[in-house]
Formats: C-alpha cells, structure tokens, sequence
C-alpha cells in the first residue's frame, strides 16, 4: 500500500513540481492550493505525513498545525521561506515534526519526508508491539479449553494483580515458563524487566554472583562490578526456573532476600535494597525435597504464598486437538506449507500419552510438518513410538465411571473425539447404539 502525503503550498509552479516528484518515487499524493481545502480533505482521507508552506492566502501553516494536532497523529514539515524562521520554530513548539527553508533540493526534501515516515513507522510499530504483548501473553498462546485448564486460567489472572511470591508447580513441558510470563506482562510490572534464570543450567561455582552479581576483585577473572539477575530485575519480576535444582547454601541467600529485599554482590560490603517480585517453577516435589533435606523449609513456605499447578496434557486429554491444531497452523506458516493429518494419524496422536507433556507434542508437530514431503501426514509418517501404540492402554470403559459422572464423563470424551459417536463409543467400550441411548437419556446433543 503506498504512503500518502498531504501538500498544502498556493505557488503552483512549486506544489506542481513537488507532486510530480512524490508520485514519481511512489507515493499517493493529494496537493491543495489553501489550507481550508487540506483540512476539510483531512475529514475524509488519512495521510501519513502532511507538508505545508507557512505563509498561506486563507488560512496560515501555524492554525492548521494547530487543527492538525488536535485531530490527527500525523507527522507534519513545514516549510519556510528564509524570513520566516520564527514560524518555523513556533511551528516546532506545536509539534511539527520538522522544517525546510526554501529553496531547498528534492533530495533533501526527499530525505525529511522518509525520515518523517520513519517516525511513523516506528509509532506504529511500538502500538502494534504493545498489542500484540498484551494479547500474546492475555491467555490465547495458553491453549486449553479444559476444566483443569480454566482453572488455571482463573488463578492466573487473579495472583497477576497481586505482588504475591508465585510458585508454579508441574511435570517438564508443561508450560511452566509460559504461565511465569504471562503473570509478569498481565500486572503492574508489566513495563518493567522479567529477568528468567534457569537455576539447573547454571554451573554451582557461578551461581551466586550471576544472581547476587559481584564486585571488581571477588575473584580471579572479575575485573570489573557485574550487577547480578536480581539486581537486573529491580522494580519488575524475577523467575527463578527449576528452583528445586539450587544448592543450600544459595538458597539460605535468597531467602534472605525474600525476607529483607536486600542482597550483597559477592565481594561487596554494601547492602542493596532491591524490589523485585519473585516467580518460582520446579518440577519437584518440594515438600518431598524438604523432608529429604535437600531444599529448607523455611524458603519451601516463603515461595508457596500463592502455588499454580499446571496439570499434565494426560490429565486434559479434551485439549490435545486444539494444541494440535495450533501448533500444526504454526509451523505451516513458519515453513509456508499446508500440511495436514490424516484421521488415522490423528487417532494416534489422540491415543499417546505425552509424558514429556506440551512440550513433546509441538516437537512432534514441528518434526511432522518439516518432514512432510506430501500435503497429508500419515500414521506411519508418526514417530514409531506414537504410530506402534494400538492406544488399547488409554480406554477407560464407561462401566469404570461412576454413575453419576457418567453424563460428564460422555462429554468429556466427545469432546476429545472432535464430536465423533464412533470413536467415542469405541473408547468407551459400548457400541454406537449404546451412546446414543445414553446421550438421549442425558439430554446430550451431537
């Protein structure tokens, strides 16, 4: 789409000349003689940079600058003759973003005009950043429509308007560090910085002074202050990643600065106050770990203010095809393909049990895709370990149910199978007639 440009100048030989250059170099112009004519186009068209001469025979540069700013965001030049350099400056106070004295070159017209589109560009794209954080992080790249999902969903969006200590407990791949994210940019922190550490990556020599930093001297090598991850995050959130993983002694540290929101680089004798908002995640199960000795009791009870358990996908079967779905639009459009499953291969992936949880599945996803050489994926185009699986171990048969989570549980299972009786019936052990029966008697529609 060409960017267009609003000309206001009354001398024709120089609004003539102008326009014919614009459209020459690409873009859409509209050029007016008087300024009541620009302003009562500006009602009905959009522009994206306005250029006006100051000196105008109904209406003067500086009131429509002025109309201008109250009504549009636009970047405006303005242009002088050399006698009128204080309207220029005047005309810069009102917000025009700049201005040329006349006689001036097309290239250095040509020049303040993209750089005036660079401007609006970089607006643009700062909005459109700050939406699609804000809608990223909100709960659409959460995927999940189940009961246990929703309620994660639910204490989510409300420990994110607390400065609660957060800890997120779950199995590997469950999305752990997503839901961490989400809280930051969905609170009052959310303009601050989000510091993540993953605590079982860094080496036990080195992990006090990358979160506490370290002075100039502390040891061989640090030749100058480092401020460490905590200091980094002051006034935002800090996520503490597989927390569970952390040594003792470090861990004594950081419950110091829970307690004092204070710390000491390593090396340093001055005292830090910081205000950080911790977030903690572990695939441990803490209070296990405390009776072992391994992690203290005094930092488990600081950290578990507010916890968030982030369920396995074998625990929310129903959301495995919307992640599927998901995950196959996002590598479909990452490698511009079309790929697609078959339903044969989508029973399979229905049927596995994903013990590496989210993770594994868009894995899985993401290998398929890549590898496809036709437009449908095959069962046996499958990882062996999904595609050799007759998934007879994930039938659980209605007659297990109780009864009174009979209706519920037909649902559920329905909504795993897309809405499909057969398949539903199948994995349920009963025959299609049998469903039917029961979905009538429960009121179930299909």
């Amino acid at each position: 789409m060409k960017e267009a440009i609003l000309l206001i100048e009354d001398e024709k030989l120089m609004r003539v000349t102008l326009e014919d250059a614009l459209k020459a170099a690409g873009y859409e112009v509209a050029s007016f003689e008087t300024g009541l004519e620009a302003l009562n186009s500006l009602k009905d068209s959009a522009f994206d940079v306005i250029v006006t001469d100051v000196r105008l025979p109904d209406i003067d540069g500086i009131n429509i600058l002025k109309e201008i700013a109250r009504t549009n965001d636009v970047q405006v030049i303005v242009m002088t003759a050399f006698g009128t350099i204080k309207d220029a400056v005047e005309a810069m106070k009102l917000g025009a973003y700049d201005y040329i004295t006349k006689p001036f070159s097309l290239d250095e017209f040509f020049l303040l005009i993209e750089r005036a589109l660079d401007v609006k560009r970089l607006k643009e794209e700062n909005i459109r950043l700050k939406k699609d954080l804000g809608r990223c992080y909100c709960f659409p790249n959460i995927i999940g429509e189940s009961k246990e999902m929703k309620k994660v969903f639910s204490l989510v969006k409300k420990v994110s308007e607390s400065d609660a200590t957060i800890l997120i407990l779950g199995e590997s791949g469950t999305g752990k560090e997503l839901i961490a994210t989400t809280i930051h940019y969905q609170s009052k922190r959310k303009d601050k910085p989000l510091i993540k550490v993953n605590c079982a990556a860094m080496p036990e020599g080195l992990i006090e002074s990358e979160l506490f930093g370290y002075e100039k001297g502390a040891f061989t090598g640090a030749i100058k202050r480092k401020p460490g991850r905590f200091e980094l995050a002051d006034n935002g959130t800090i996520f503490l990643d597989e927390i569970g993983d952390l040594p003792l002694s470090t861990q004594a540290k950081i419950l110091r600065v829970i307690q004092e929101r204070t710390l000491e680089r390593v090396g340093g004798t001055d005292t830090l106050n910081i205000d950080v908002r911790i977030i903690a995640a572990t695939n441990k199960n803490l209070e296990e770990e405390v009776k072992k000795g391994r992690f203290r009791e005094d930092l488990f009870y600081r950290l578990n203010v507010i916890p968030v358990t982030v369920p396995p996908l074998r625990e929310r079967s129903e959301d495995v095809r919307l992640l599927i779905n998901f995950f196959l639009e996002k590598y479909n459009g990452k490698l511009s393909k079309n790929i697609s499953f078959s339903r044969t291969a989508m029973d399979s992936l229905f049927l596995y049990e994903y013990p590496g949880n989210v993770r594994e599945l868009e894995n899985i996803i993401e290998r398929c895709v890549t590898l496809s050489v036709s437009g449908i994926i095959e069962k046996d185009d499958l990882p062996s370990f999904i595609s050799q699986k007759d998934g007879s171990d994930k039938k659980i048969f209605l007659s297990d149910v109780a009864a009174g989570a009979e209706k519920e549980y037909i649902i559920r299972m329905l909504k795993t199978t897309g809405g499909s009786k057969t398949r539903t019936a199948e994995m349920l052990g009963i025959s299609r007639k049998t469903l039917w029966e029961k979905m009538n008697a429960y009121g179930i529609k299909s």
